[in-house]
């Protein structure tokens, strides 16, 4: 299977970093968070990838262009003109497929533009701007069982604020929000079957809205809950918080456990 990953957005909620490269070329612990979200795939053996270019697709496609320099022992020898010699060339067995879905395209048309290189099979689908410790492996053996065209990983987002408890206009007490307290978003790790095509009409179509929407009142979404390590990285914040997981070990960093 191949997995789809949208990384056209503006990034505008993030605008310190994302001025600069697309959202998903934002860094954590010194690699672009769209090279996590691949590692936690490539463990479960899913090494194919396309990846939806909009906003500065450029620097993905540089990124990707030189992959092999950046991970490897390098020697340039000027003797020899401008030879370059690769030592212990240290890159993934992955394919990567790079496609520019326009500047202005929504995520529903992102992959509309994008389903030439699916060739027509179940594909994996999610959001480059997000990790998890999601059993994928588990993800897809739930998918096959519901029979449904497609199946959303759902989590609870982590509170970000306590609450008090307010007894006859006096707080009588404050409580730390828990992930218990938050309903089930949509967390992104998709897996959709070819006949969610049809439901893109174009451009503007949002995937979020109508193709999902219709799909959940046909009874053809199903719901993949979550209950383990997921986190977006919308803001400076979220990078942040990233930023210090990476270096108390990364919950998501599933390919090395």
């Amino acid at each position: 299977m191949k997995a789809v990953i949208l990384a056209g957005g503006f990034g505008t909620r993030i605008a310190e970093e994302s001025h600069l490269r697309p959202k998903p070329m934002i860094e954590i612990g010194g690699k672009p968070i769209l090279w996590h979200i691949m590692k936690i795939f490539s463990a479960y053996g899913v090494t194919d990838f396309v990846i939806c270019c909009g906003y500065k697709g450029y620097c993905i496609k540089e990124y990707f262009s030189h992959y092999a320099l950046h991970h490897s022992d390098v020697t340039f020898d000027f003797r020899k003109g401008t030879e370059m010699i690769i030592h212990h060339r240290q890159t993934e067995p992955w394919q990567v497929t790079l496609v520019d879905t326009g500047l202005n395209t929504m995520t529903g048309g992102r992959v509309k533009r994008a389903a030439s290189y699916l060739g027509g099979e179940r594909f994996f689908l999610t959001y480059g701007d997000g990790v998890a410790d999601v059993d994928i492996a588990k993800l897809l053996a739930f998918h096959e069982k519901m029979g449904r065209k497609a199946t959303m990983t759902v989590v609870q987002p982590a509170g970000r604020f306590g609450t008090a408890e307010i007894e006859e206009g006096c707080v009588r007490a404050f409580r730390e929000k828990v992930d218990s307290d938050s309903g089930w978003i949509n967390g992104g790790f998709l897996v959709l079957e070819p006949s969610v095509l049809p439901y893109l009409k174009g451009d503007e179509t949002i995937l979020e809205q109508e193709p999902l929407s219709t799909l959940a009142a046909e009874g053809e979404l199903a719901a993949y809950q979550h209950r383990g390590f997921w986190q977006c990285m919308d803001t400076l914040r979220d990078k942040e918080k990233l930023e210090q997981l990476w270096k108390e070990g990364a919950p998501w960093r599933i390919w090395e456990k």
